[in-house]
């Protein structure tokens, strides 16, 4: 009885390994063989990029415009910074441009309304300014009420003396009269003595009209003087308000890129040339931004369909067009050919889309209908450069070949659809009898 199931175990064992040996043959059949097709075939350029929005408003930090030739020595109040460059702004007066430190920014994908509090930069360096110029804005303060206060004193004493002149001129005038009785020469004597201090009275007269204008004149270059500076401490303590940035519409924070792709962030600076913090994307109009290298821009051209598969959504399809395309290449890192950025505008819109998340894109550049085509791989070459492709019944066919894509390459002749060829080269491959030989002189003139 035991010898009775041991032989019978045996015997399964045999029969499944027939049988699993006949799976993987069939198994290897599948994979070793390809079917030639014919339909619809289309050229493709594909590589990856990322998602950017079409639209989209920027997060300024606080802007410094560049300073006019009128700018400088107004009212005396001028200021003039040492070399770099100069920007204005306030009250007319110049300022040296600074980089300016984030010392605080909101997470990139932060949902903010209109008003929200987005970053804060470091305004330590114009804070010194400020206290500075509140020091110069008390001095000019105190100085025009000096001014004042010492004018009106001068101005009081020249008119006393005014009065007490006239007084001596009356004097004059009355020994002028009682003189009309005494000798000649005493009557000229009190003539000419009131003529003197008549004159002396006109020319005083004169001074304190001198004297009024000459300090109205110094007080309104002090309030003039007074006023610049007034402003400009006002202008640069709105400026310095600035410094807390708020969002100036509603949206999503995302970090603004430099020209290097470093995103700003906490501790990173922005320049008065490029002041943008963070960007608020329109979400409702997106872009995939690809680069497509040197060799195959020519084939791209603006309008031409593209597919687009998102990887934080791989079982979902987009459809977009060619947007725009770039004229002039970059040298990219880890890239020794120049590449050109190319924009495919998303047809539509999905609220799951956001900025910078990965896409694979492929631009279908031209497409031929009705055409034969095969997979890549199975075409072979001699040392002769011929391509032939390994058919199943035992031949080596030769073939001539079209245009291609990352995975097909068109048949133009040598090949039927349907026809049941090798994906890799066979056993005992030189076994194989080689057909369509007439098609070589049309490949090298091909060619």
């Amino acid at each position: 009885m035991k010898k009775v199931l041991l032989f019978g175990g045996i015997a399964l064992a045999i029969i499944a390994l027939i049988v699993f040996s006949n799976l993987t043959s069939r198994n290897s059949i599948v994979s070793t063989y390809a079917e030639v097709k014919k339909g619809t075939f289309e050229i493709t350029v594909s590589n990856s990029g990322e998602l950017i929005a079409e639209k989209s408003i920027d997060i300024l930090g606080p802007s410094i415009g560049q300073a006019n030739n009128q700018g400088g020595n107004q009212g005396g109040g001028g200021r003039q910074g040492g070399g770099g460059p100069q920007f204005g702004g306030f009250g007319g007066f110049n300022m040296r441009a600074q980089d300016l430190k984030i010392l605080d920014i909101v997470p990139e994908g932060t949902v903010v309304k209109e008003g929200d509090y987005v970053a804060q930069l470091d305004k330590s360096s114009y804070n010194n300014t400020l206290k500075t110029e509140l020091d110069n804005l008390e001095t000019l303060q105190t100085n025009l009420q000096m001014k004042i206060l010492d004018t009106a004193v001068v101005l009081t004493n020249l008119r006393d003396d005014i009065k007490n002149q006239v007084y001596v001129v009356e004097e004059a005038a009355i020994v002028m009269d009682q003189s009309k009785y005494e000798p000649p020469a005493t009557i000229r004597k009190a003539q000419m003595n009131l003529n003197r201090e008549q004159r002396t009275l006109e020319q005083k007269k004169k001074s304190y009209a001198l004297q009024v204008a000459q300090a109205l004149a110094q007080i309104r270059y002090q309030q003039i003087t007074l006023a610049d500076e007034d402003k400009y401490v006002n202008d640069l303590q709105n400026f310095l308000a600035k410094f807390t940035i708020t969002a100036p519409a509603p949206g999503m924070v995302i970090y603004k890129k430099d020209r290097n792709g470093t995103k700003r962030t906490t501790g990173s600076s922005v320049n008065a040339w490029d002041m943008a913090i963070a960007t608020l994307p329109d979400l409702s109009s997106m872009i995939s931004k690809i680069y497509v290298n040197e060799i195959e821009i020519n084939k791209v051209k603006a309008g031409q369909k593209a597919d687009i598969i998102v990887d934080a959504f791989p079982k979902k399809a987009y459809a977009g067009r060619v947007f725009t395309i770039g004229n002039i290449g970059e040298q990219l890192p880890n890239s020794d050919a120049k590449m050109f950025e190319v924009q495919i505008k998303v047809d539509g819109s999905d609220p799951a889309l956001r900025p910078s998340m990965t896409t694979g894109n492929k631009i279908i550049t031209k497409t031929i209908n009705d055409v034969v085509f095969i997979p890549t791989e199975c075409v072979q070459t001699g040392a002769d450069s011929i391509p032939f492709v390994y058919k199943r019944n035992k031949t080596r066919q030769v073939v001539l070949l079209g245009e291609a894509n990352d995975k097909n390459v068109i048949v133009e002749k040598g090949l039927e659809p349907g026809t049941s060829i090798y994906l890799v080269p066979p056993e005992k491959a030189e076994n194989f009898k080689l057909v369509g030989a007439n098609l070589i002189p049309l490949i090298k003139n091909h060619k």
